[in-house]
């Protein structure tokens, strides 16, 4: 195992073995059940809320906007493309200024950002100026991830980091599922111009709770803004292979589940299903799972360890891809709950571990893991498409299979790169 990650397992462990009174003592950290804690999991979970439901407000009404404007699938994909690909160029720099302002005051200024740009997004006059919009809302949105996972390694104890992250994951999950039902809804009675209002409105109320709620950081020390210092510290993230790894993985995670959800909606509006958008929005629910799965990220790694969660997660994602190719609902739908729960127990593995792994520039080591995880998200929106307009639901399943395979050969390669360590450090030991 590389030395980050041994130092944060010698850390947790040194921890576990001080009573909870001399816990309480040495660490004035927030743990679970101490003060202030649930205020900070609910904030941070309203914000991961709003993050979601914004950001892919628009994927299940897709066949909509292309309808309305007339749109190719390909064309309506970008306005799911222009955000998560904004995300993805702008988290790094956003995520160097929460180093130099706070996390609090970055999350605040890129939720009212979002938003307000949430509640113009309805009026778009043309399929161009929609998608300029949700970039504009992506790149808003970049300040919010990064800074939510720095300002919990900080504020947070090392033993309790993977469930808080777990819990922010598990907003992300619940904002993707309500954003989508809510506009599966009432797109199908009042269009989805409406349907996007809404959003923006739910996303508005998300906010202003999070800002009253999110207890102020008593850990952050302000960094440097100069650019030589922050282009030092992500070139140290970068030539930490476990990191390198953990970003691969968080990418390809993400390009199937992009794949996936930006094309289901148009697989389900045509023969043999032909559902109506109403019912394909509450097909959506199934990110409940994926709540779920991400909440208790912590203690699968726990049970399996980082590498074997992974392995789980890779397989029970590539058993939901192989059922989604029936042409029966019930097993479409089944499908997609593995799916949904590999990529979320996926992803929470590879995101805690990239900030349990970060000593330093943990802002920064977090930008890295989002820019990665969007630009993903991007290529799985854009390539899926692309995959079902050559090859129907067979050519998006076969794009995800890819991903996930790549996603397993990288875990062998972490698995086998810790046997050598291992083996190096005993020798070293003789």
């Amino acid at each position: 195992m590389p030395y980050a990650s041994t130092e944060a397992s010698t850390t947790v462990g040194a921890a576990s073995t001080l009573s909870p009174t001399a816990l309480s003592a040495t660490d004035s950290r927030m743990a679970p059940g101490g003060p202030g804690y649930r205020r900070m999991s609910f904030a941070l979970f309203l914000a991961g809320v709003a993050t979601f439901a914004l950001l892919y407000s628009t994927q299940a009404l897709l066949p909509l906007i292309s309808s309305d404007f007339g749109a190719t699938a390909s064309a309506a994909s970008w306005t799911v493309s222009a955000a998560t690909g904004a995300l993805a160029l702008f988290v790094l720099p956003l995520s160097a200024l929460s180093e130099r302002f706070g996390r609090r005051t970055l999350m605040t200024a890129s939720l009212a950002i979002a938003v307000t740009v949430g509640l113009l997004v309805p009026f778009a006059p043309s399929v161009g100026a929609l998608i300029a919009l949700r970039a504009v809302q992506g790149a808003a949105l970049a300040g919010l991830p990064a800074s939510a996972t720095a300002y919990l390694a900080e504020e947070v104890r090392p033993k309790a980091l993977f469930t808080a992250i777990g819990l922010f994951v598990a907003g992300n999950s619940v904002g993707g599922m309500s954003g989508r039902v809510i506009t599966g809804w009432v797109a199908q009675e009042w269009g989805w111009r409406v349907a996007l209002g809404t959003i923006g409105v739910v996303a508005v109320a998300c906010a202003v709770a999070f800002r009253l709620l999110l207890p102020a950081p008593k850990h952050f020390k302000p960094g440097s803004l100069r650019p030589r210092v922050l282009a030092r510290t992500v070139k140290g993230h970068l030539s930490n292979p476990l990191l390198r790894r953990l970003y691969a993985i968080g990418a390809l995670f993400m390009t199937v589940f992009g794949a996936v959800y930006t094309v289901i909606g148009y697989r389900l509006t045509d023969a043999p299903f032909s559902l109506g958008q109403g019912i394909i929005g509450s097909i959506f629910l199934v990110y409940l799972v994926g709540t779920v799965s991400a909440s208790t990220a912590g203690k699968l790694v726990g049970r399996l360890g980082r590498r074997g969660s992974l392995y789980l997660a890779g397989g029970t994602t590539t058993t939901g891809l192989l059922l989604s190719l029936a042409d029966s609902l019930p097993l479409v739908l089944l499908g997609l709950v593995l799916i949904t729960a590999g990529f979320f127990a996926g992803h929470s593995v590879a995101s805690s571990s990239v900030s349990h792994t970060a000593k330093q520039g943990r802002a920064q080591a977090s930008a890295i893991y989002q820019s990665a995880y969007y630009v993903g998200s991007s290529a799985g929106s854009t390539l899926g498409a692309v995959a079902f307009h050559a090859g129907g639901w067979a050519g998006t399943v076969g794009l995800g299979l890819l991903a996930v395979l790549g996603v397993v050969a990288i875990t062998v390669v972490g698995s086998h790169a810790a046997r050598v360590e291992a083996r190096r450090d005993l020798a070293a030991a003789r």
